[in-house]
């Protein structure tokens, strides 16, 4: 306070009655600053650069994630005083919970993944789902479909209608990313483009074994929920699209050069993760 009034007031005047010494107070002007804070403000401009790169979406939680990819070693709570103090925010999550009408599911479907959103391997467990978003022209209708393991939309598609085509073109472009015909679980909700039989025709012949979710169950089918509430909370709610094109280019562009990406990213942070347990739990054993 004194330092930001020293031209207002006298300098000694203040330090007398805050109960400073002057010559303590000369000797914080003229202090070097100290290599933590140094260290502070270089972090700080890494994290202006990387939340201007998310266009303002990046929290502490995933903004400390991504920095510890660049190799920084500053924990969640520095990254979070470091934003705090410059004001850099994420978008928190809004909850809406809202009751779905869904149809019977066909007798020869199960739920087979139980809420167990767990993949052993690549290509083995993946989910779909439809959401829809708001454009000047009327609604565009957006299908995708995530692989359990990576946590990567392997396949998506776009149309202005909510049909059954809509649907299979997303997962044929999952279908088409695969390297064989092993066997594939495709779970979804009950929707009527999901129960009808040609969609139910379609996994069979490309050797995919449906899995549904009970009725009214939102949780079941969670995490292509959350991809959807992360897309409208990171890109949708924030944007006005005048027609559809323009809002197929920018949802394209969330997933190819923000999700999708940041995801191959958590994949590679955890098989590393995994390498350097390994080894250590082998040097432990030697």
């Amino acid at each position: 306070m004194i330092d930001r009034c020293r031209d207002a007031f006298p300098v000694r005047m203040m330090c007398q009655r805050l109960g400073v010494s002057p010559s303590g107070y000369c000797e914080w002007r003229n202090r070097e600053p100290s290599t933590r804070a140094l260290d502070n403000e270089r972090l700080l401009l890494r994290i202006r650069v990387l939340h201007a790169a998310s266009d303002g979406v990046l929290g502490r939680r995933r903004m400390h994630e991504d920095l510890r990819d660049e190799g920084e070693t500053a924990g969640i709570n520095r990254v979070g005083r470091r934003m705090k103090q410059d004001s850099l925010y994420g978008i928190p999550q809004q909850r809406r919970w809202r009751k779905k009408s869904s149809q019977p599911r066909p007798s020869t479907v199960q739920n087979h993944l139980e809420r167990d959103f767990r993949a052993s391997a690549p290509n083995t467990k993946w989910a779909t789902d439809i959401t829809y978003v708001r454009t000047a022209e009327d609604w565009l209708y957006l299908c995708v479909v995530i692989d359990l393991y990576s946590r990567l939309v392997v396949g998506w598609s776009m149309s202005a209608v909510q049909d059954r085509q809509l649907v299979l073109q997303a997962v044929l472009m999952a279908l088409w990313q695969r390297q064989d015909r092993s066997p594939l679980v495709l779970h979804s909700d009950r929707g009527c483009q999901f129960t009808s039989d040609e969609y139910q025709r379609f996994l069979r012949g490309h050797n995919v074994t449906c899995s549904m979710s009970g009725v009214g169950s939102c949780a079941d089918n969670a995490l292509v929920e959350g991809f959807f509430g992360m897309l409208k909370r990171e890109r949708v709610n924030r944007r006005y699209y005048r027609t559809r094109a323009e809002a197929r280019a920018d949802i394209f562009d969330y997933i190819e050069t923000s999700y999708n990406p940041r995801m191959r990213s958590r994949l590679e942070r955890e098989r590393n993760n995994e390498i350097r347990l390994y080894g250590t739990v082998r040097e432990i054993g030697t």
